[in-house]
């Protein structure tokens, strides 16, 4: 019997730190779209957070990346949508897990007249500290990328469809 519940309080436990773990991640996909940055910076490791995106710079920390959010996506004119989608957690140990996603993403600039289209697979790391988790290294790789640019009278053409450009992402529009 000791041994059951034992299992049982093991599994109730996996299933609470999965349902965190992907809360973190929906909380992290909500502040990007609505232009949170200190949110965004909430779901990052406080030290030592990798963020490594395909197509941007790399960075060691989560104050730089959040300094370049709030430049390309705190903008009034940009318009995004992350839509995080097939989860899969992975429990490592009591307090650290791995996970991979797919995204969605969408991205309007009404001053550049471009909309992007984009998916992208992450890879993520996550760490427990002080009793919840945070992202502690998240990578993406881009999958397919759709770009198109509307002209003043609506035509709409598309410059790159396909595979993602070989340039650093936004440089393309």
């Amino acid at each position: 019997m000791q041994d059951r519940l034992a299992r049982l309080e093991h599994q109730i436990r996996a299933l609470e730190d999965i349902s965190a773990i992907k809360s973190l991640k929906y909380r992290y996909l909500r502040a990007c779209d609505r232009k949170q940055p200190e949110a965004v910076r909430d779901c990052l490791l406080p030290e030592g957070a990798v963020i490594a995106y395909e197509g941007f710079p790399h960075f060691d920390n989560r104050d730089a990346f959040v300094d370049i959010f709030r430049q390309m996506a705190c903008r009034p004119n940009i318009i995004d949508m992350h839509h995080g989608e097939n989860p899969e957690i992975q429990l490592t140990g009591p307090d650290t897990a791995t996970g991979t996603w797919d995204l969605f993403f969408h991205s309007i600039d009404t001053v550049a007249r471009t909309a992007l289209q984009m998916a992208c697979v992450y890879t993520d790391d996550y760490v427990r500290q002080d009793g919840r988790w945070w992202i502690s290294r998240t990578t993406t790789r881009r999958t397919s990328f759709l770009l198109q640019k509307i002209a003043e009278d609506g035509a709409v053409s598309v410059p790159v469809l396909g595979n993602p450009p070989d340039v650093p992402f936004g440089a393309a529009t």
